[in-house]
């Protein structure tokens, strides 16, 4: 069964305070994995760019069994699942060594980047292409809950270091904005064991997002970005000691 594998070695700037990997750093790996994967099969960016046409991140879901640390090396396995007529799902198993320390999926949908429509995804992918059926895990939702009360963090607003090159902030950037929504301190030695991100609405240059937390009963964080109370990407995510 097809899957794509591709070693990367966690370097200083690639970690925290902790010597952790970063949030942000381990969903840029997974996409640059994602996108040499595409590419391999024939509906990667040299496809898709000459035809006003491209993938957005609608939703991640993570499971690490323990942190990645400076100096390891990260084994990322990725391979796409078959696509429903708009959603397109990618699985990531990750290893350091023959441990496995944690898996991951992703949902994406396939736009017109012209006028951001989203488009059917037969439109990338041929059919003749053949699919691992093979789940890396199984999510009954992956949605992160809608839930009130939530109190200000901070604010920030975006500017030209955020944009990538579909002209608004890049997915793995709102990792490092949800983030900020913790002090130092607070997250100081801990590291991630189970996150969901979902992505909203595109934010653009100049729109102020506010940044809201809210602590749940199972002792899991939800942290929103909202632009005049108009949610762009909220996070669920649970913190190992």
């Amino acid at each position: 069964m097809y899957c794509h594998i591709k070693d990367y070695e966690i370097r200083y700037t690639d970690v925290d305070v902790s010597d952790n990997l970063k949030l942000s750093s381990l969903l840029s790996l997974m996409e640059e994995s994602a996108c040499l994967s595409a590419e391999e099969l024939g509906f990667g960016y040299s496809y898709l760019q000459p035809r006003h046409m491209g993938f957005i991140m609608v939703n991640w879901y993570i499971e690490m069994s323990r942190s990645v640390k400076l100096g390891d090396v990260l084994s990322i396995h990725t391979w796409p699942i078959k696509p429903g007529r708009l959603a397109v799902l990618r699985d990531f198993e990750l290893y350091v060594g023959k441990e496995k320390v944690g898996v991951a999926t992703s949902r994406w949908c396939l736009v017109d980047l012209i006028n951001f429509k989203v488009l059917p995804s037969a439109m990338a992918f041929r059919e003749e292409l053949e699919y691992n059926p093979n789940r890396a895990v199984e999510v009954a939702n992956i949605k992160v809950p809608d839930v009130d009360g939530g109190k200000l963090c901070y604010s920030k607003v975006v500017t030209y270091s955020d944009y990538d090159h579909y002209n608004h902030v890049n997915n793995t950037k709102y990792a490092d904005f949800l983030l900020d929504g913790f002090s130092v301190d607070e997250i100081r030695d801990k590291s991630y064991s189970r996150v969901k991100i979902t992505y909203v609405k595109q934010s653009k240059e100049g729109e102020k997002l506010d940044f809201y937390r809210v602590k749940l009963d199972d002792g899991s964080w939800i942290v929103e970005g909202d632009v005049a109370g108009d949610k762009r990407v909220t996070m669920q995510i649970s913190f190992n000691d």
